[in-house]
């Protein structure tokens, strides 16, 4: 710790940074910050910073109560688009009680604990997002600037600039890119993340909300991460490759197993189907969420996988033989407006229970047509939080205090949705009542 914080003080002379911020997520996945002046820094990475803690409890905030922001060392990075000459770098905290005992309304702690369980049992787990999102021209309503499809390239991509400076910027602050490409839908994006550890992956997927909203209002357009914006158009969604590695080596594989998986792979699946319904809440946490689940628009309906269809909630890519640590499960039901902290802790743990537990694994689910008799998955808001709220995997992943405060958002979101009177009302209904 003692020579990261040398090196960090002597970067930041370096690089000339005249202030730091400092990054932390709210319950819901919102980016929250405050700035602190250079000269604070070597007291912050010492002792954390004071600050109102309220703002971490999304739109249920009330009473102000002091925590510690603590700077992560590992995640400094100078932000590319501030001024070189007077520039600015971030940091993303960990939340402290003023005791230092960690905060349990902290989602980055929830998903350090989680891993924490992985290690315990010899496990790391790595992650790489597909991210998907759209470019629009502006934030009052949602409106295209291409009407390109599925990797379409100029002309009808004229947002290909748009998504290269994006790339060229999560570069700049060390985030390593696939692939990048138009989707399906117009003005709709996708950009691939490299694997990493889960805990640098969901710091990079807020990184990568941030930084797509500033190059957008650098051209003067909109990035939005709304789920289902467009009624007749593909939803957006954060599919997650997934893979546990034990001892330098990837466990998801056995050659001698069908499809490649191994056992271990087979249980982490079963776990993550068996409880998917539990934390699809927090997977898919706003009401616009469930617009996007209709397999019209390449999104899973129902509990199942597979390893070809993109109808599947859980997809096993191919895999080949000389290529073991290749071996990856793909899970496609959350989107990128999620909280990613408690979306991929709460996914761990899901497999870790298939593992710990042997859960039965069912063959894969008809590639050609929807599942015979399989669950489905919630269909509202409403219906997910019934299976969040009785599910004992969310009490020992998130804990009671974020899981009440997570119901309590949740609550007001839904009921100023009830008393909203839409356009569609308006249209069907005015008329002829």
């Amino acid at each position: 710790m003692n020579q990261d914080k040398e090196y960090i003080l002597k970067i930041a002379r370096d690089k000339n940074v005249r202030f730091v911020r400092l990054w932390f997520s709210d319950i819901l996945g919102n980016l929250k910050s405050f700035a602190i002046n250079i000269d604070e820094l070597e007291d912050a990475l010492a002792e954390g910073v004071r600050f109102d803690g309220s703002t971490l409890s999304g739109v249920t905030r009330t009473e102000e109560h002091e925590l510690l922001a603590v700077p992560d060392p590992e995640t400094f990075q100078i932000l590319p688009w501030r001024p070189k000459e007077d520039s600015v770098a971030r940091m993303f905290c960990d939340i402290y009680k003023t005791d230092m005992t960690p905060y349990e309304g902290d989602s980055r702690f929830v998903l350090k604990r989680a891993l924490k369980k992985a290690a315990d049992k010899g496990y790391i787990f790595y992650t790489g997002p597909e991210i998907e999102f759209f470019f629009l021209k502006n934030s009052t309503k949602p409106e295209f600037i291409d009407r390109g499809g599925y990797f379409d390239l100029t002309p009808l991509d004229t947002a290909s600039d748009y998504r290269r400076q994006t790339v060229l910027t999560l570069q700049q602050m060390g985030i390593d890119i696939i692939s990048s490409h138009h989707e399906g839908a117009f003005s709709q994006h996708e950009i691939d993340l490299r694997h990493t550890d889960a805990l640098a992956t969901a710091d990079n997927i807020l990184t990568f909300r941030i930084v797509a909203k500033e190059i957008a209002q650098m051209n003067n357009i909109f990035a939005s991460f709304m789920p289902k914006p467009f009624s007749d158009q593909n939803g957006s969604g954060l599919h997650i490759h997934m893979s546990l590695f034990k001892n330098d080596k990837n466990i998801f594989f056995d050659k001698n197993k069908d499809y490649l998986l191994s056992d271990t792979a087979k249980h982490f699946i079963a776990g993550v189907l068996k409880h998917t319904n539990e934390f699809f809440a927090v997977t898919n946490q706003w009401i616009n969420s469930y617009k996007r689940f209709h397999a019209e628009f390449e999104a899973p309906t129902f509990v199942s996988w597979g390893t070809g269809s993109n109808a599947m909630l859980v997809r096993v890519p191919e895999c080949r033989l000389d290529k073991p640590n290749s071996m990856r499960i793909e899970i496609r039901n959350p989107d990128p407006s999620c909280n990613p902290y408690l979306a991929l802790a709460v996914i761990l743990n899901a497999g870790l229970k298939g593992i710990e537990n042997n859960y039965e694994f069912e063959k894969p689910s008809d590639m050609s047509s929807k599942p015979k008799d399989g669950q489905k998955l919630p269909e509202t808001l409403s219906e997910a939080l019934v299976h969040f709220s009785n599910s004992e995997l969310i009490d020992e992943t998130l804990g009671s205090y974020i899981k009440e405060i997570f119901i309590e958002n949740k609550r007001i979101e839904i009921d100023a949705f009830n008393r909203h009177v839409s356009d569609f009302e308006i249209s069907n209904y005015f008329p002829i009542l």
